[in-house]
């Protein structure tokens, strides 16, 4: 079986040494599963100096990185006919698990990292997609690398030990995790419930279906809203009107679960 590949283009090489004590990347890197090949665009600068950056066209507080040593590093990568070219910006889409998903069918994704205070809107071109890690901004694209590598690692069959883990994490499939305990039974007075203890295998799955309407419902209704959009929209339904019924849809759907 080839391995997936991650091709980085980054200023920072040295911050993808975390990933060496990850234990699921680390573990996928040991068994061949997949291969992080970082390209340190400052070899890809222009003239003695290897400059990467620039001032910005109309000035401007920061440095730009200029397109061109990023179009060579870009070019310089042999690419299969599965790859995926993506761009960490804060002005990308928002990450999301169904992303993961879709690029684990891929071979290759080149990761392309952003610095200073932007770069050449040009550099935009080489990009299938633009990705974002959140609403925030941090100093560059190394962090939102990594967690796009780790994300996606394990994903890869063979990377964890346990396939079935996969399945009822949070944001599979659109609703968060339900609750989960181990030993001890009782900790600081805090007792795990009974329900999980019965051995009733139909009441403990009910319980977590529960669990996990209940929690998205308190902390991510708008995820909520993607489960139940499908059974409830309409073209002349108004958004709100939708949403309020989505959420009253499933409190009476919670209604209907045993009151453990």
């Amino acid at each position: 079986m080839s391995s997936f590949n991650f091709d980085v283009i980054t200023l920072f090489p040295k911050a993808f040494e975390l990933i060496n004590n990850l234990g699921v990347i680390t573990r996928a890197l040991d068994k061949n599963l997949i291969d992080v090949n970082l390209h340190d665009l400052r070899e890809y600068g222009e003239g003695s100096y290897r400059q990467v950056d620039d001032k910005p066209y109309g000035g401007g507080a920061g440095m730009v990185l200029k397109p061109e040593p990023i179009y060579k590093a870009h070019e310089s990568i042999r690419k299969s006919s599965k790859s995926k070219t993506l761009l960490m910006t804060p002005q990308g889409k928002v990450l999301k698990q169904k992303d993961l998903v879709r690029w684990s069918t891929l071979d290759q994704i080149i990761i392309i990292c952003g610095q200073y205070e932007g770069f050449d809107e040009r550099i935009r071109c080489l990009a299938d997609e633009e990705i974002s890690i959140g609403d925030y901004v941090l100093s560059g694209g190394e962090i939102p690398a990594i967690s796009i590598i780790n994300g996606l690692t394990r994903l890869l069959p063979g990377t964890l030990g346990d396939p079935d883990s996969l399945v009822d994490e949070s944001h599979n499939s659109s609703l968060l995790e339900y609750p989960q305990y181990t030993r001890p039974l009782i900790f600081k007075e805090m007792e795990v419930p009974n329900i999980l203890l019965s051995g009733n295998h139909e009441q403990i799955r009910l319980w977590r279906e529960r669990k996990m309407l209940e929690r998205t419902l308190d902390r991510r209704k708008d995820l909520i809203s993607k489960v139940q959009l499908k059974n409830l929209q309409s073209q002349e339904t108004d958004q709100k009107v939708l949403n309020h019924l989505i959420l009253l849809e499933i409190k009476n759907k919670l209604e209907n679960y045993p009151d453990w």
